[in-house]
Formats: structure tokens, C-alpha cells, sequence
């Protein structure tokens, strides 16, 4: 309900700053100035994550996509840093695909991929940011990540929803764990290795 109320207020206030980084990613990289990509939600069901665009459509010679790094525009980078890239999910939280809080989510191309532990991440929403998010980001290694996550989904609670919120700001305010290390993002999951050991919250409002 809270979600309901709040999120149409914020798109209606962060309308201006959509509207003036849509007309830069048009000018920087042209069309089209949304990148929908599929991600799996809660209960596994696929849908269209909006996002603003930072980085152009280049292929080798064999077609595939060259990597994030090269594909990256300038003005990509500084979207990512800022994470304005991330506002249009402001919708995505309204059609009901995303919560403001929860693991963040993934390729569709990483599900089969996952471990039966890890898959309990989508036994809620995904959100705009998360646990993990607030602990290190794309410096976590993948299984660091996925542990947070599923301690989210299991003990979740609107207090420490609050706390992810406020240590978002300081995150986005501080541009840490932006990409991991020699990667422009993160690296690709691959699937499940030995879990190193991970400090959890000490109970669902730490």
C-alpha cells in the first residue's frame, strides 16, 4: 500500500530529471532511449526490466556482443555512477513487477543456473535496491550476493527495509561498488561454487 501511494508522487517529481536524461541518451546514443531487459521476479515469473540505456549495440564478426566495457558510452558511465540509469524501474515498482526493496534482479539466462538455496531469492519481489546492494554490491563475489539475498528472503521486515533505504543514499551519494574489479559491471554467473563464509545481519532489523 505504501508503494501504491509513494511511487506515483516519485515518478511525478523525478519526471524533469527523466525527461532531460532521456533527451541526453537520445543525443549521446540514439535510439532507442530504454533498454526492457527480461529478468526473472517472484515466483519466477519473467518480466521487463526499464532502464535507461548506457551502452551501444556492438558485435565482433561472429555477432556476438562485445563486452560491457566497450559497449559503454561515456554517458553511460556517469548514468551508472549516478544510478539515474535505474529511475525508469520507478514504473516496473508500479505495474507491481518490483518492490523499492529486495534482491536485485537477474537475467533470465541465470536461472537455470542457480542452486535450489539460491532460487529462494525469488520468493519475493526484486527491488530498486537491496541487502546485498547496501553490502558491497558488484564487489560481492556471486555467492556472497545470492546469501544475502536469500537471508532477505527468508527474514525481510519493514524495519529493515528502512535501514536498505538509508544506506542506499550514502551508497549512491558515494558511488562505491559500482563495478567489480576489471569488469565495467560485474562479472557473468556462471553457477554455483563453494560459498566463502558470510557475515549475516545479526537478526532482521540489523
Amino acid at each position: 500500500m505504501l508503494e501504491l501511494v509513494v511511487t506515483p508522487v516519485l515518478i511525478a517529481a523525478a519526471a524533469p530529471v527523466m525527461a532531460a536524461t532521456a533527451a541526453a541518451v537520445l543525443i549521446t546514443s540514439g535510439r532507442p532511449v530504454l533498454y526492457e531487459g527480461p529478468r526473472v521476479g517472484r515466483d519466477e515469473v519473467t518480466f521487463g526490466q526499464l532502464k535507461f540505456r548506457t551502452m551501444r549495440d556492438l558485435h565482433d564478426a561472429s555477432g556476438r556482443p562485445l563486452s560491457d566495457g566497450e559497449r559503454i558510452t561515456r554517458f553511460g558511465r556517469f548514468l551508472r555512477g549516478t544510478s539515474l540509469d535505474e529511475l525508469p524501474q520507478l514504473f516496473n515498482i508500479l505495474r507491481g513487477d518490483m518492490s523499492f526493496v529486495g534482491p536485485r534482479p537477474l537475467p533470465l539466462a541465470y536461472l537455470p543456473r542457480y542452486s535450489p538455496e539460491q532460487r529462494q531469492r525469488h520468493l519475493v519481489r526484486p527491488g530498486l535496491t537491496g541487502l546485498a546492494q547496501t553490502s558491497g554490491r558488484n564487489l560481492l563475489a556471486w555467492d556472497e550476493r545470492f546469501a544475502l539475498d536469500v537471508h532477505y528472503a527468508r527474514h525481510g521486515s519493514f524495519l529493515l527495509d528502512a535501514k536498505i533505504v538509508w544506506r542506499t543514499v550514502g551508497m549512491v551519494l558515494r558511488r562505491t561498488g559500482i563495478s567489480a574489479q576489471d569488469h565495467a559491471t560485474a562479472p557473468e554467473f556462471l553457477g554455483p561454487a563453494a560459498r566463502p563464509a558470510v557475515r549475516m545481519p545479526e537478526s532482521s532489523a540489523s
